[in-house]
């Protein structure tokens, strides 16, 4: 498993925050989100090979019981299937951060989901082959069906504009089941003030068609920066 760092801190977004957590955050990504505030992980992957055993040594050296992996795309490589349960049977609490374009046959306590929208697909002038490639793959709802099926769940979209809010009414329309209260909104920046911006027409938004508002809350508390 290719894995960029290990750390611990505390859960900045969704229904945990706040949650002192240990994170997993492996390399290496099937999407090149425009946005994407790891590129380290995605654009220009960079890590460590690790084996499965190292990585649960370095888990074992901080003290909180929640494990969050995350990426890059934790769904990627096959020995997370091995690495999720392993963790179960030392009693860790298991988030899953992915874009619910793969299907493993994980152990998750809790499958925190984000879709990409159109407003994550990176100009051809930017990423090259890879804006057609993003696009093919980032729209996956049979996928995230089967995950909302199986495991508790959260689906975290990230908003650029009101109109995404649109767009992702009739994504939720092709799901076979979904409870509104588990679907969050989160604004998209890294920038506290750019941020605070978008919650001004955010918070309204999710208030009327009863979503959740998602902030991003590790932005709030340390900054864009890694180990966080």
């Amino acid at each position: 498993m290719l894995v960029s760092e290990i750390y611990s801190s505390r859960q900045g977004e969704g229904r945990l925050t706040g949650q002192p957590s240990i994170f997993v955050r492996t390399s290496g990504c099937n999407l090149r989100c425009d946005f994407c505030d790891t590129p380290y992980t995605s654009w220009t992957p960079e890590g460590r090979d690790t084996p499965i055993g190292d990585v649960l040594q370095e888990v074992g050296q901080f003290s909180p019981q929640h494990v969050v992996l995350t990426g890059g795309e934790p769904m990627l490589p096959r020995s997370v299937v091995e690495l999720t349960h392993l963790l179960q049977e030392q009693n860790y609490h298991i988030t899953i951060e992915t874009s619910g374009t793969i299907f493993r046959e994980v152990h998750c306590d809790l499958m925190s989901i984000s879709p990409k929208l159109a407003n994550s697909t990176p100009s051809f002038s930017r990423a090259g082959d890879w804006s057609l490639r993003h696009e093919n793959a980032r729209h996956r709802p049979e996928i995230v069906d089967q995950l909302i099926q199986r495991h508790d769940y959260q689906l975290k979209f990230v908003v650029s504009s009101p109109s995404d809010v649109d767009e992702i009414e009739r994504y939720l329309e092709e799901l076979s089941t979904v409870n509104r209260q588990q679907v969050l909104l989160m604004p998209e920046g890294v920038e506290s003030s750019k941020l605070e911006d978008r919650a001004k027409w955010l918070v309204p938004i999710c208030e009327e068609r009863q979503f959740t508002y998602c902030p991003r809350m590790h932005i709030q508390w340390y900054g864009n920066r890694r180990g966080t």
